[in-house]
């Protein structure tokens, strides 16, 4: 069964934090950021990309950038800017985007769980990006941005968010057109509550942040090897989470675009394809693609709808029968010459939040041809992650992003 627990947050002044919150670290380039922050001197970017403060072309992975991510968190403890809670909390975190709401439950989660696989898992993690994020957490001795956990929604927890959602927030803003709202748990009854629910928890999945996760759970490691005599209730077996009821959750499409067609001609191309898809040209899709096992093409100025063929794919497996294997399997291998879409750089990936307009967009504007996905359910990833396979890259895009700056877990 899970276990989870409240912390002592370090966390924004309520004047401060929506100049605080920020994007994670992972979505943007240090250009990006620095953009970003013109004007902002609270920014989280300054402790998650410290390189922003450093000179052009800095090493991303010097010592310089977590030594200066450290003295800036810790300088802006000193200052006000943060303070700390002074008994362990959990926290209910509500994003609203569109209008649609996701609320979850702020507390640290155990790195045992995460070894032992009640916290269960679907994808790789590269060994660079782990190593900088051991780094970022090792040297400045804290959880600086939350990982996104889901489990199957509990009426009993559901009860206490809703109980804390009736009084005041404590944090209520708009950040990039989503709706930040945080109210502090701090009731003793029910503290005890939602940690007794979790731990009647069977097991729970990783949504998003699984470097971050990996790299939490390795630092905690490391401290226990430097601390041998620790009993499992120092603040490093555990690390800073979200958790969010799996009903509550929408996954947007993952989308493709491809360079080249590798030599072939529309015609070639479009001929190969046909052997495995049934192909028919479609107005402009709205939005993403509905329906399972099919696929929008946009390729010279025109939209297709690819529908896989029977047999083309097992459907008795579960990893086999998600449309991003069926894609990559039956075209993107085969076809285009794309064996590794995690490694090969003529294929990019585009964010349903980007909408139907950026494929064709980035078509338009010289790449060949672009492929629209149905979006992965949420029980697809939780059958995976239960049967302990792992999805294709590039298979799941949470929105809205949990902001990165309004919690942090100190780790000592």
């Amino acid at each position: 069964m899970a276990k989870v627990r409240p912390f002592k947050a370090v966390r924004p002044t309520p004047e401060l934090a929506s100049k605080v919150a920020a994007l994670p670290y992972d979505v943007m380039s240090s250009d990006e950021a620095r953009r970003m922050v013109v004007g902002n001197p609270y920014s989280f970017l300054h402790i998650d990309k410290a390189e922003i403060d450093l000179p052009l072309g800095t090493d991303l992975y010097a010592p310089v950038v977590y030594e200066t991510a450290r003295n800036t968190l810790y300088r802006m403890i000193d200052e006000g800017t943060f303070i700390e809670e002074a008994k362990p909390c959990y926290y209910v975190y509500r994003q609203i985007m569109d209008g649609r709401a996701q609320t979850g439950i702020v507390g640290c989660a155990s790195i045992d769980d995460y070894m032992n696989n009640i916290i269960k898992k679907h994808e790789l993690t590269r060994a660079d990006k782990e190593e900088d994020r051991c780094r970022h957490v090792d040297i400045c001795d804290a959880n600086t941005g939350p990982i996104f956990l889901t489990y199957k929604a509990r009426p009993d927890l559901n009860a206490v968010m809703a109980k804390y959602m009736q009084g005041a927030p404590e944090y209520d803003f708009t950040s990039d057109g989503v709706r930040q709202t945080v109210w502090v748990i701090d009731g003793e009854e029910d503290i005890a509550a939602v940690t007794a629910a979790f731990e009647q928890t069977p097991c729970l999945y990783i949504a998003d942040g699984h470097h971050r996760s990996a790299s939490a759970v390795r630092v905690g490691k490391k401290r226990r090897e430097q601390n041998p005599g620790y009993d499992g209730t120092e603040e490093f077996n555990f690390f800073l989470s979200v958790l969010f009821p799996d009903e509550q959750l929408y996954i947007m499409d993952y989308n493709r675009v491809v360079a080249d067609l590798c030599g072939d001609s529309e015609e070639q191309f479009m001929a190969k394809v046909s052997e495995k898809f049934d192909i028919t040209e479609i107005a402009r899709p709205a939005k993403s693609i509905e329906g399972k096992h099919t696929f929008g093409m946009y390729l010279g100025g025109k939209w297709y709808l690819l529908t896989a063929k029977d047999g083309t794919f097992d459907a008795n497996d579960a990893v086999e029968a998600l449309d991003v294997s069926i894609l990559q399997k039956n075209l993107l291998s085969p076809i285009l010459g794309i064996g590794d879409p995690r490694t090969d750089k003529r294929i990019d990936f585009i964010g349903g939040i980007r909408g139907i307009g950026e494929l064709e967009r980035r078509v338009n504007e010289g790449m060949a041809v672009a492929f629209a996905m149905c979006p992965t359910s949420i029980d697809e990833l939780m059958d995976i992650a239960d049967a302990g396979r792992i999805m294709p890259p590039k298979s799941t895009w949470f929105e809205p992003k949990l902001l990165s700056g309004l919690f942090i877990h100190k780790l000592s």
